[in-house]
């Protein structure tokens, strides 16, 4: 074969490339925008569980296709579909708690996806997905708790204060967390302060919501990243 053949062929292969890698990254955004919008459209079909919390308390399923789309994409992809999903929330529904209901999710999904798909990322078996999926269901269970108790349910309780005020209430934002805690009280008696109320009402509240996640990704991800996976490697 001559040098002209030679380069010709090369140019040809890296044309190839250039198209592959240029369609690969139109289809990754599009594959992102569909995973936002099943996030989002899951976010509305949450209910409460008020045998484990209080009915602010909600679950929903939002997070199934971001952790699937981090397993997808890798994990800085799971993070923007996070992202995606909670401004699509504000943007369409807007907010009723001063962002803070929007902060805790952004928070605790991007906690719970990062763990699994960091380790995902570097080895993709299923041994992996069930070892990352178990810590991130660990750790968002942990951060879930100190998260509620340092910084969520006191901002949460200084936002209805404020909303008390504004009806010329003379409730305090002390007032205001004993009335969240006596709220948890009604469902599991033995909750008698935050720690208590954080202990058995938000660390239960987290365990199930994660756990179910969990184990429905490692269920349905295997015959779905079938359907993910790049059309020009399925080719």
């Amino acid at each position: 074969m001559s040098k002209k053949q030679n380069d010709a062929k090369t140019t040809e292969t890296q044309d190839s490339k250039k198209r592959n890698s240029s369609f690969y990254h139109i289809y990754r955004i599009a594959l992102i925008g569909i995973l936002s919008a099943a996030a989002f459209g899951l976010m509305k079909l949450e209910f409460p569980m008020l045998f484990i919390a209080p009915e602010f308390y909600k679950m929903d399923f939002s997070e199934l296709p971001v952790i699937i789309g981090t397993f997808a994409l890798g994990p800085i992809s799971g993070v923007i579909i996070e992202l995606i999903k909670n401004l699509l929330n504000v943007l369409l529904d807007g907010t009723n708690t001063a962002f803070v209901g929007e902060f805790a999710n952004f928070t605790m999904g991007v906690c719970y996806i990062l763990p699994a798909g960091i380790l995902y990322y570097y080895r993709k078996t299923k041994k992996t997905a069930v070892i990352g999926l178990t810590i991130s269901t660990v750790c968002s269970v942990v951060v879930g708790c100190l998260l509620n108790a340092f910084v969520l349910l006191p901002m949460y309780a200084h936002l209805m204060t404020d909303q008390f005020q504004k009806l010329h209430s003379t409730m305090t934002p002390a007032d205001t967390l004993q009335m969240i805690i006596d709220m948890g009280t009604k469902v599991h008696p033995v909750i008698k302060d935050l720690q208590t109320f954080v202990f058995f009402a938000v660390a239960p509240f987290n365990l199930i919501k994660y756990g179910a996640l969990s184990i429905i990704t490692i269920l349905i991800y295997k015959r779905i990243s079938r359907v993910l996976k790049n059309p020009m490697e399925r080719a």
